[in-house]
């Protein structure tokens, strides 16, 4: 299965971190060896000194489709989740600096929270609520009456160029509030008023 990653799909994260508005969206990759297997904490990589989390909605691929329309696209997925895109800040700002690649930054191991799924049909999926709470108190309120591509817009850019998979799950960007982690934080997501997942930083 891949983790197919959407940045800056909501204006006012790109706002926050000072980012250009892409005219399209901007896809990036996690191995599944990102995965955080599901009751395990979140451990602080040593290589970091900046780790900021992003809560972002899931969509759960179904069955295999390439070159999908958008008008179609709805037909390639059936859950809906929220998960969590850990990023490496420090890492990430010194391989922009240099024109490099994100991986290091993006996709190092447990750097994917994949919460709780739900069936599509529970949701309105242009205005779709979420949030992610640190510690008891929120910190990313986001809609998806925000984003700038929706989802049926997003399966369809992204299997123009990758074949989409039973399994493959789409993260589809973050909104703003995105901040660092410490030791000891406790980050729980929220979909529509259900928990969908909580996790202890180590």
């Amino acid at each position: 299965m891949k983790i197919i990653c959407i940045g800056r799909n909501y204006a006012k994260h790109i706002e926050e971190l000072a980012n250009e508005r892409p005219s399209n969206p901007v896809v990036f990759m996690k191995p599944d060896s990102a995965i955080l297997p599901k009751r395990n904490p979140f451990f602080i990589p040593p290589f970091s000194n900046d780790v900021h989390y992003e809560v972002e909605v899931l969509v759960k691929i179904n069955k295999v489709g390439k070159h999908i329309s958008t008008k179609f696209a709805h037909k390639y997925y059936d859950a809906i989740g929220l998960g969590i895109d850990f990023t490496a800040r420090d890492v990430q700002a010194e391989c922009k600096a240099k024109g490099l690649p994100w991986e290091k930054a993006k996709a190092f191991d447990g750097s994917a929270i994949i919460g709780e799924f739900y069936p599509k049909k529970e949701f309105d999926l242009e205005n779709l609520s979420f949030q992610l709470h640190k510690n008891g108190e929120v910190v990313q309120d986001g809609n998806t009456k925000a984003m700038l591509w929706k989802v049926d817009e997003l399966v369809s850019y992204v299997s123009q160029f990758f074949t989409l998979k039973k399994g493959d799950i789409i993260f589809t960007g973050t909104p703003a509030g995105v901040g660092k982690v410490v030791e000891n934080d406790l980050l729980t997501g929220v979909i529509e008023g259900k928990k969908a997942f909580e996790i202890k930083v180590k």
